[in-house]
């Protein structure tokens, strides 16, 4: 059986690739660097991340991109003996504009160097590239319009691609003006049986989100929508455990069955807000006579448990307890960081064998160099354990332990220097406020530390709670856990401005900071993360 969600945590907007017996998915990443990730799988049950193609300055620069903008909804097909990635880099979401870039590079090994990408339009986001049988390809994207008294989604494009310049060539055709649910967006085509099938997302990225498919025997339409009109959608079962179900991809397996990857939500219990971010699922799906794809049983519910293909492979399961110990060159690949495709800006492995060393840079709260590296929470309760060695002398110097959202949401446990009272432990909160504030719930009286010795620091999420506790790294077993049970929830999609305006997810890991402009050094010997 295969246990939904298929990527737990922040994997969001999935695009599904098969090539041969392997499959490929691609999410978004927004402004977490570098840009898309994609894992891999043999069997549609266990699922593997392999690569992150978006990680050079000419692939991709985010630096000045605000919160939930950057990368979004990537397209990963294979044709002509390589893989095609059309993506978008957004640099700005709010108000009536949304600034969206779309770009294809190619590259005929998953892991390779992908080529320099060449720019399509800019006309609205969530592109993807259609390959027909005949050869040709097509672009997709959705148009925003910005215009008031007006839908700002306001329909999916469809243009001729050509194969040997990238660029768009013919005639621009509006195929598809959505259903009555609206805010259509995330097209996908695929051809079958003398048909053209259209999937969208629709009804935006909350709880009335959906997956809507339409048809026609021309590629540029007119096209018919489904009897069902939404073959996968939680909207209309608030019990359902995977909320919010829409925006997807359908593949074939070897052996002719049909699956749908979708984006879903796990809401905290009686909350509604969703840390965990968008998450990605699968469906199992079957042709009819009638020619239309249907959901198992006519209900486009998303469902926690389906079967899974018949497959002679197997891939290995996640591992829900990581030790990361820095001993390698690279990063371990389970870590990204914010914006920037200079990383050696931010944090190295080199200078200190065994360690992780972050430069102290921008506050939390930056745009631009923020030294932060950090991993998904990938389940409702976990615990997250660091050790650091940090010397800090002056009070804008500061490192540690950080559950992190975006630059308005996130809970700090961070180690700095005060004139008076030295070394100290402190907790700086900013809880979802839109004029970015921080607060201290630990003043007037942080924890005194002594001058010297590493720290243990360590943070135990259990649902809408997060609790934060350290030890003397020379007394590991002598915890203390500080007096504070800390809102964890507003680290959501839902809280500040709404789940409409927050796409990500909430990630654990360290930070440093030096607003003197020093580049205080902090190192990190080890990091664990633990799912309960």
């Amino acid at each position: 059986m295969i246990e939904n969600p298929i990527l737990p945590g922040f994997n969001a907007d999935p695009s599904i690739c098969r090539v041969g017996d392997d499959y490929y998915i691609a999410t978004s990443t927004f402004e977490w660097y570098p840009g898309v990730q994609i894992h891999h799988s043999k069997d549609l049950v266990n699922w593997t991340l392999v690569t992150r193609p978006l990680n050079r300055a000419d692939l991709l620069d985010m630096r000045g991109n605000p919160d939930s903008c950057g990368i979004w909804a990537p397209c990963l097909t294979w044709s002509d003996g390589r893989f095609w990635l059309v993506y978008t880099d957004v640099k700005r979401h709010t108000g009536s504009f949304k600034d969206a870039h779309n770009y294809i590079t190619t590259c005929d090994r998953i892991d390779g160097d992908w080529s320099k990408p060449v720019y399509v339009n800019s006309s609205g986001f969530d592109p993807s590239l259609f390959h027909d049988d005949d050869g040709r390809k097509w672009f997709l994207n959705m148009r925003w319009d910005h215009r008031p008294n007006r839908s700002p989604f306001s329909g999916i494009l469809l243009q001729e691609l050509d194969p040997d310049t990238l660029a768009l060539t013919g005639e621009v055709h509006e195929i598809f003006h959505g259903s009555e649910l609206g805010m259509e967006e995330g097209p996908h085509l695929y051809r079958r049986n003398g048909y053209y099938y259209l999937l969208t997302a629709e009804g935006g990225t909350e709880y009335d989100h959906a997956c809507t498919l339409a048809r026609s025997r021309s590629i540029t339409g007119p096209y018919e929508l489904h009897p069902l009109t939404h073959i996968t959608t939680s909207r209309t079962n608030p019990e359902a455990r995977l909320q919010r179900a829409g925006h997807g991809d359908i593949v074939e397996t070897p052996e002719g069955e049909t699956f749908l990857v979708h984006l879903c939500s796990r809401p905290l219990r009686n909350r509604g807000r969703s840390p965990l971010g968008r998450e990605t699922a699968i469906q199992r799906m079957e042709w009819r006579d009638d020619d239309w794809l249907w959901p198992l049983e006519d209900d486009p519910t998303p469902r926690d448990r389906v079967v899974a293909p018949v497959t002679g492979h197997s891939s290995p399961a996640r591992p829900t307890h990581c030790r990361y110990d820095f001993a390698e060159a690279e990063l371990p690949l389970d870590f990204q960081w914010l914006r920037t495709p200079q990383p050696e800006q931010i944090f190295n492995l080199k200078a200190r064998p065994g360690y992780l060393r972050l430069l102290g840079r921008e506050s939390l709260g930056s745009l631009f160099t923020s030294s932060l590296v950090a991993r998904r929470q990938q389940a409702l309760c976990f615990t997250a354990t660091t050790e650091l060695d940090f010397a800090p002398q002056t009070f804008q110097q500061m490192a540690g332990l950080v559950c992190y959202y975006n630059s308005r949401k996130y809970h700090y446990l961070y180690v700095s220097r005060d004139a008076d009272q030295g070394r100290q432990l402190n907790v700086m909160s900013c809880l979802a406020r839109l004029d970015g504030q921080s607060e201290y719930p630990l003043e007037p009286d942080p924890v005194a530390l002594p001058e010297q010795g590493a720290i243990l620091l360590r943070a135990e999420v259990r649902y809408e709670h997060l609790y934060f506790s350290w030890a003397l790294a020379d007394h590991p077993h002598d915890w203390h856990q500080l007096p504070l049970k800390l809102e964890y929830s507003l680290l959501s999609d839902e809280a500040g401005t709404g789940a409409g305006n927050n796409f990500t997810g909430a990630f654990v890991g360290m930070a440093a900071q030096d607003t003197s402009g020093q580049a205080l050094p902090a190192d990190f010997a080890w990091f664990e993360y633990e799912e309960k």
